[in-house]
């Protein structure tokens, strides 16, 4: 079932949640709803699904207008950040519970139901599970066990808000692959919300950057990565630096560095900012006269294949930034043992390619 999302506005009291947001999400599309706390993006689910009235605007399900429509009658599952199991239920009960209560006339027998039921636990491949308690579950299992629960009224939409939110790293990474496995066997419409970059670039067909009750950015993974349309959006996924300086003539100019920037060919000294991503950061030993940002190796953190290093400018030297602004960098592990790196050591840094933005108001 396609999604059609029509200038939708809403406010609760003075606070803007939503400001006039459009969307379309196509039939059978897995979308996420990325960005910080306080963004809209729950706002903007709960209206999806007839929890919340919208002030302004409407959503439309494969082409009708739900606005009069009750959540009951939407056809949606929802899948709850902590799970909303109930506890004095069995596994089987629980995943059953939406076809008991269905009205008289749609309610499947209990063979059917019973049918119904273990090839769901089947499909979240707990069927051995059937007879416990939520109590005697692990944090995924109860997770799995809540999108059964949501998948046996067979809905047509899907929507999960934080999903993975309350779960150990380990389990949550284990679980994202799991749903994005499940998804493709059962191409529901699905919409999850999630504050967690990594969750919403690995498991999505498509990535809805929302900040300040605005969609910043709408992409693949790799189109919102690769090209993103706003400092907010850079800024969102993944760690980056951020340097202030000048672009002209196709050239940015930041602490004392030139890069290439041919996209603002026609800027004329505007105001800009680079953005440059802790891997496209050059670290080398420093030497007098050389090109670069002269810095003092503050932190090495060495994890498995990869050295992060925080580098902090020295006073007075060559690009030094404002204040006490801290340069991360990334570098492979075995390159920086190969280059003896020590905390204290007076480094150079040198980005090897930028992201720029004019900065508002700056002009060309």
């Amino acid at each position: 079932m396609s999604i059609e999302i029509r200038n939708v506005s809403k406010n609760f009291g003075g606070f803007r949640a939503l400001n006039d947001v459009s969307l379309t999400i196509a039939s059978g599309e897995l979308v996420a709803l990325l960005g910080p706390s306080g963004c809209g993006k729950t706002t903007l689910l709960r209206i999806i699904a007839g929890l919340e009235t919208a002030d302004a605007g409407s959503i439309l399900f494969a082409g009708e207008d739900t606005t009069s429509v009750h959540v009951r009658e939407r056809q949606v599952g929802f899948v709850f950040q902590h799970y909303a199991l109930f506890r004095h239920m069995t596994v089987f009960e629980n995943v059953a519970f939406g076809l008991r209560v269905k009205p008289r006339g749609q309610r499947p027998g209990e063979a059917q139901i019973k049918a119904k039921v273990h090839e769901l636990l089947g499909l979240v491949q707990l069927d051995w599970l059937a007879e416990r308690f939520p109590s005697q579950l692990s944090g995924g299992q109860r997770q799995r066990i809540a999108l059964a629960r949501a998948l046996a009224v067979e809905p047509k939409v899907l929507l999960l808000d934080e999903p993975f939110g309350a779960l150990d790293a380990k389990v949550r990474k284990e679980l994202r692959r799991w749903l994005r496995r499940l998804h493709d066997d059962l191409h529901v419409t699905s919409i999850f919300v999630t504050h967690d970059q990594e969750e919403a670039l690995e498991v999505a067909d498509r990535v809805v950057l929302m900040n300040a009750g605005n969609i910043e950015q709408v992409g693949s993974p790799q189109e919102v990565w690769d090209h993103p349309a706003s400092p907010f959006v850079y800024g969102f996924l993944g760690d980056v630096n951020l340097f202030h300086g000048r672009a002209h003539q196709g050239e940015v100019s930041f602490q004392g560095l030139q890069i290439d920037s041919p996209e603002y060919a026609d800027a004329q000294n505007a105001r800009a900012s680079a953005y440059v991503r802790p891997h496209d950061v050059e670290v080398q030993r420093w030497t007098p006269g050389a090109s670069g940002i002269a810095v003092k190796l503050a932190r090495a953190i060495v994890v498995g294949p990869i050295a992060r290093l925080e580098l902090v400018p020295v006073e007075g030297g060559q690009g030094r930034t404002d204040g006490d602004a801290v340069i991360e960098a990334q570098i492979g592990a075995e390159e920086f043992r190969a280059k003896g790196f020590r905390e204290g050591d007076t480094l150079v840094a040198t980005p090897r390619r930028a992201r720029v933005f004019l900065e508002t108001g700056a002009g060309i």
